[in-house]
């Protein structure tokens, strides 16, 4: 049987379904691991490493997979004394130099372009709103905006801050941070983080782009200057780094320190740093700069904790906190956390399982029925194939797309796969009737009848895009795509199927 245009359209995009979904070269060919996570403050953060990049080797070493990283590395790391690595990635060479390389986190390459939502792959996910006020949609755009960058400033992966709206016309930001925990997703965003310099009662310069030009991060400008006992049980570690004000905001500290009385070396009023208006430090003014435009000055702070590596962690925490909010600035609204989830990867990788289990009995029961009732082999496996090459096809428009694949997502996966089993039923049982038509008119009035259902389906979906604040979106999503995918590609291929053999026969 000659094939026609609309099955080898078909067979185009289902082949270009697949390169979306595996890449060229197909991504399970490629060896290395994948850097998920790189905190900006590190040496390599600031060479132009991102998460996302493929390590091939370490200090020519190659590196096929997570076992080889490890090997690759251990037993390089002396306590006290800076290690050189060279490291090789798909987007260039990098140099590390330091004690440590807890900075950087990888993992195993994914086999596949698709990307997996939170109930799949773990993390935390937060449906956020402004305190005591509704925002417009324009407001909620640069809400999302600020806060993206904000969270980018921290060097998170597999982050989605996107606006979304319920049938009521409210308005809320969704935040998903895959590997996070609430407490992480609480502590991000709880705090507006507005902050301030003061002298006296004056704001000498704030956080945000227009007093700040530069926030130093790299070791040269941004380190932990001690730890040490504290004298009541714990430990206490304090850090600094540099900051380059911006020209207006250093006339502004010339002009308030200029008439400031000096003791001892310093000058009589302090520089106070205020976050979200709670003083965290006080720092002495050198009578050097008094009166004096400078541009650069050093910010410091403190960390505790019950040990001396927990008040490290918590003094790195609060050093790369206090870095953000200088970098990004204060979010324009506080915000009120409506709802809060965490979602366990292991519920996600035991769902995948049983879905390709499931999936798999589903399509050999189904093949076995429609076998049984129509009795032809080739049409029963065109039937079975249409609803694969559907399959793979939404898989693909999805990783066209980037679109998160989320329990919603996959449910909207298989009710349009249902639908278009429904659909390529009534071309069969029209197809075969007895009805004095040629077959050419039968497929006619079969898709009449799909056309009708489909345009249903349709609307009764579109409210779902923003029902729930959007958190339905994902099976609304996969489910258009699958529906018309199957009105105006694979059933209509399938429907040139049954024409083409039905004339077959007749010959």
């Amino acid at each position: 049987m000659k094939l026609g245009f609309k099955i080898w359209l078909l067979i185009i995009i289902l082949v270009l379904s697949l390169i979306s979904i595996f890449g060229i070269p197909p991504k399970f060919f490629e060896s290395g691991v994948l850097v998920t996570n790189i905190e900006s403050n590190s040496t390599l953060f600031e060479q132009g490493l991102r998460a996302g990049s493929v390590i091939n080797s370490i200090d020519g070493q190659k590196i096929t997979d997570i076992d080889s990283y490890s090997k690759a590395i251990s037993g390089k790391f002396i306590p006290g004394v800076n290690t050189k690595l060279t490291i090789i990635t798909n987007s260039g060479s990098y140099t590390f130099y330091g004690e440590n390389f807890s900075d950087i986190s990888v993992s195993k390459i994914p086999k596949s372009n698709l990307k997996l939502g939170l109930d799949l792959s773990g993390g935390a996910r937060a449906l956020i709103k402004a305190q005591n006020q509704s925002l417009s949609r324009s407001e909620l755009t640069d809400l999302v905006q600020i806060t993206q960058n904000r969270l980018n400033a921290f060097g998170l992966t597999d982050l989605k801050v996107s606006p979304v709206s319920d049938l009521s016309g409210n308005n809320f930001m969704l935040i998903e941070i895959a590997g996070a925990t609430p407490k992480d997703l609480r502590n991000l965003i709880s705090e507006q983080g507005k902050f301030e310099a003061r002298i006296g009662n004056v704001t000498v310069f704030e956080g945000g782009e227009r007093d700040i030009a530069s926030v130093g991060r790299d070791v040269q400008n941004a380190r932990i200057e001690s730890c040490g006992a504290d004298g009541s049980g714990g430990y206490l570690c304090r850090f600094s780094f540099t900051v380059t004000l911006s020209g207006a905001a250093a006339e502004r500290h010339a002009n308030i320190t200029a008439n400031i009385p000096v003791q001892g070396g310093y000058l009589t009023e302090n520089l106070d740093l205020f976050l979200d208006d709670n003083l965290v430090e006080s720092l002495q003014i050198s009578e050097g700069l008094r009166g004096r435009v400078t541009t650069q000055i050093s910010i410091s702070g403190s960390g505790a904790g019950g040990t001396e590596d927990e008040a490290l962690a918590n003094t790195k925490s609060e050093m790369k906190k206090l870095q953000t909010i200088l970098m990004t600035g204060s979010l324009p609204y506080k915000l009120e956390i409506v709802k809060l989830d965490t979602i366990s990867p292991l519920l996600g990788k035991e769902f995948m399982n049983y879905l390709v289990i499931t999936g798999g009995i589903a399509i050999l029961v189904i093949s076995i029925i429609i076998f049984a009732r129509y009795r032809k082999l080739k049409s029963s496996i065109a039937m079975i194939g249409t609803s694969v090459s559907e399959a793979i096809i939404i898989l693909g428009v999805a990783s066209l797309i980037q679109w998160n694949l989320d329990l919603p997502s996959i449910a909207g996966i298989i009710a349009g796969i249902g639908t278009g089993i429904d659909d390529v039923i009534v071309l069969m049982d029209e197809s075969t009737s007895k009805v004095i038509l040629s077959i050419k008119q039968k497929i006619k009035r079969a898709f009449s009848i799909i056309i009708g259902a489909y345009f249903t389906s349709l609307v009764s979906l579109l409210p779902l895009l923003w029902a729930g604040a959007g958190l339905l979106k994902g099976f609304a999503i996969t489910t258009i795509i699958g529906i018309s995918v199957g009105v105006f590609i694979t059933r209509p291929a399938f429907g040139e199927f049954l024409r083409r053999s039905s004339e077959n026969i007749e010959k």
